[in-house]
């Protein structure tokens, strides 16, 4: 531990696997107090659990918003439901100095087959509720002058894939929230920015290598070199511990001048 997010509280959504749970983590390392966000709720509990017993303590009861003094809080929450998050923050604000919108699904057609309710469901869960959180977030960062909210957005939010439709509109959207979110928070000294990762080993991409198999007519043992490494000029994938280090960077003083950006972690596929 380096205490680089010492006495800072940060909260990270889709936490209770994958990216989430590896920035949750190192987060906590560096000292930050983790709200571990999740629909998943026994997941989000025990990544707060794990985080506890690396520090040695016990994990704290769930809670959206009200400061304690633990390592960690799970909160089960679905994202999804942007009316109801919006309405929650009405009525409890949400004071915490790091934002990280990670929370993210993935549905496969071609257009014209798209179902309109998994379209929505992607746009609400990886467009609106990063809207909702950075706007209920940013008064108490405001308030205090300081603030750190990273978007977990996508190489899709740079470039397009076939039968990927819904998921690359609401990955370029959150490169438009997150570029409007930095000159609004730069004055104020609330730095907002995007991570870019192309394929990464989590559960997410995992869970894609069926369909994708049959989409493309190969083995799944084939995907790996066929389809996640097909733009890639490093021959393997990152984890996501790679990405979770890019948060910290991000969320730490180090980062005070990052502001706006896009950082890909993605292989050379945004070079081609």
């Amino acid at each position: 531990m380096t205490d680089l997010l010492k006495n800072r509280r940060a909260l990270v959504t889709g936490a209770a696997s994958g990216i989430g749970r590896a920035t949750a983590l190192a987060f906590a390392r560096e000292g930050a107090h983790v709200i571990v966000a999740d629909r998943d709720g026994g997941g989000a509990e025990a990544v707060v659990a794990e985080i506890a017993a690396a520090e040695g303590g016990a994990p704290e009861a769930p809670c959206a918003s009200d400061a304690g003094g633990g390592p960690a809080e799970a909160w089960e929450v679905d994202l999804a439901d942007t009316d109801a998050l919006e309405a929650r923050f009405a009525e409890q604000p949400l004071d915490v100095d790091v934002l990280v919108n990670n929370a993210g699904i993935q549905r496969i057609h071609p257009v014209e087959e798209f179902p309109l309710e998994e379209w929505r469901l992607i746009n609400r869960l990886m467009l609106e509720s990063p809207f909702v959180l950075t706007k209920a977030a940013l008064p108490a960062m405001y308030r205090r002058g300081w603030g750190r909210i990273i978007n977990l957005s996508s190489v899709h939010g740079l470039r397009a894939s076939a039968h990927k439709s819904a998921y690359v509109a609401a990955k370029h959207g959150v490169m438009g929230l997150t570029k409007t979110t930095a000159l609004e928070g730069g004055p104020r000294g609330v730095t907002c920015n995007a991570i870019n990762p192309g394929y990464v080993l989590t559960p997410l991409v995992q869970n894609q290598v069926a369909d994708l198999a049959a989409q493309r007519g190969i083995s799944e043992d084939a995907v790996l070199d066929e389809v996640f490494l097909e733009h890639s000029a490093v021959p393997s994938l990152p984890v996501p511990e790679d990405v979770a280090a890019i948060c910290v960077l991000l969320a730490s003083e180090a980062g005070r001048a990052i502001n706006g950006a896009a950082h890909s972690i993605d292989g050379g596929w945004s070079a081609q």
